[in-house]
């Protein structure tokens, strides 16, 4: 079970499934289990990856008693109850992104987790790509000055269907869970702390979800955050971290392997490069599988931390830095990296101190909501 090789088991069949299939066939080898909401996806799904049982019903997935991890690629409306379910039943969860609903979801997944001594983590690719590993130590170092302010943009085009889990309301569809939890999330990696002040403004959908939106969040440490959000219109998926000594700047970033750098003193341009983007899923796959092996040696990971509350930065690095390079994350060890880095943040080099920024993550996603009076059923 340890040291790689955890038995994992799938809900979901869809596209987020297919690519996680692949991943967990490259670094494992195989895929115990899947299940999904009709049968023959799973079925079809499983033929083509060798998978080896095919759960007549997710229920029947997350009680299984020879699976050890449950990865969740069911719609976002679903994620809070199957995770409660795995959980529950004994298993740590990998989940899709958006990882809930709402914030008081998450909390609620979190204090089941520390009751059960089990791990969750979003599966969010920016926490894993070598690349924003490289560049948290590059700030971290102080070569760039401080971050003040930081854009990032995604944009889709759409055709509108109700149906579609893009637009329907009852599937908590809309452009914020789907593609501004991306957005959120590569603002807060480069954030000194937590957004406290919002402000937002949103086109809605026929259907009373999100389609479009521009959002500014403000630190209490003067550090501001510009997003666009939309699902009607194309835009690059691009993020500019402006410093006091230059700027970053990343496209396609939610599973970027490069960066510029534009350094203000002498107007030169640096490229920065870690890590492969048809990777990206595999980092995910390595990174939890990391945490797992702590988890059980009662060490790096250990399931206590997860769902607290705090700053994040005050976890994590110390314990890392002293253990030295053998309890270092394989994404951070992707990207040459040979010790935490210390002051950088946030600090992201245990499972406690990631589960804590997808926590931050939510509650934005929450207060942005509260803000439209955009409420999905069961919440």
């Amino acid at each position: 079970m340890g040291n790689g090789h955890w038995r994992w088991g799938i809900l979901g069949a869809g596209a987020a499934a297919r690519g996680m299939a692949a991943a967990l066939q490259a670094v494992n080898g195989r895929i115990e289990a899947i299940a999904s909401r009709r049968e023959e996806t799973a079925q079809e799904l499983a033929a083509e990856y060798g998978i080896q049982r095919v759960h007549a019903t997710p229920d029947a997935l997350v009680s299984d008693p020879d699976l050890d991890v449950i990865y969740i690629a069911s719609p976002h409306d679903s994620h809070h109850h199957w995770m409660k379910a795995a959980v529950e039943a004994g298993k740590h969860v990998l989940c899709e992104k958006a990882i809930t609903l709402n914030s008081r979801q998450l909390a609620e997944v979190c204090a089941l987790a520390r009751q059960k001594n089990v791990l969750v983590l979003e599966a969010m690719t920016i926490h894993h790509m070598p690349l924003y590993r490289k560049l948290r130590a590059l700030i971290g170092s102080g070569a760039l000055g401080r971050v003040r302010l930081v854009q990032v943009n995604f944009g889709s085009w759409r055709v509108f269907d109700p149906e579609s889990r893009f637009f329907s309301r009852d599937l908590a569809g809309g452009a914020l869970l789907d593609i501004g939890v991306y957005a959120t999330a590569f603002a807060r990696w480069f954030l000194d702390a937590v957004p406290t002040q919002v402000l937002t403004t949103a086109e809605l959908a026929p259907t009373g979800v999100d389609e479009q939106s521009g959002i500014i969040l403000k630190n209490d440490r003067g550090q501001l955050v510009v997003m666009a959000l939309s699902l009607t219109a194309k835009q690059p998926k691009r993020g500019v971290v402006s410093c006091e000594k230059g700027y970053i700047e990343i496209s396609e970033y939610p599973r970027a392997d490069s960066a510029l750098i534009h350094w203000t003193d002498d107007g030169r341009t640096e490229t920065v490069t870690a890590g492969r983007r048809e990777e990206a899923l595999q980092y995910e796959v390595r990174d939890m599988q990391h945490y797992l092996d702590g988890w059980k040696a009662g060490g790096l990971g250990q399931a206590g931390g997860l769902g607290q509350a705090g700053e994040p930065e005050q976890r994590g690095t110390a314990s890392v830095a002293a253990a030295g390079e053998g309890l270092l994350p394989p994404s951070m060890r992707a990207a040459g990296l040979t010790s935490a880095v210390p002051g950088a943040a946030p600090a992201c080099d245990d499972a406690a101190a990631l589960l804590a920024q997808s926590q931050e993550v939510m509650a934005v996603l929450t207060e942005v909501r509260r803000q439209w009076g955009v409420m999905y059923p069961g919440e």
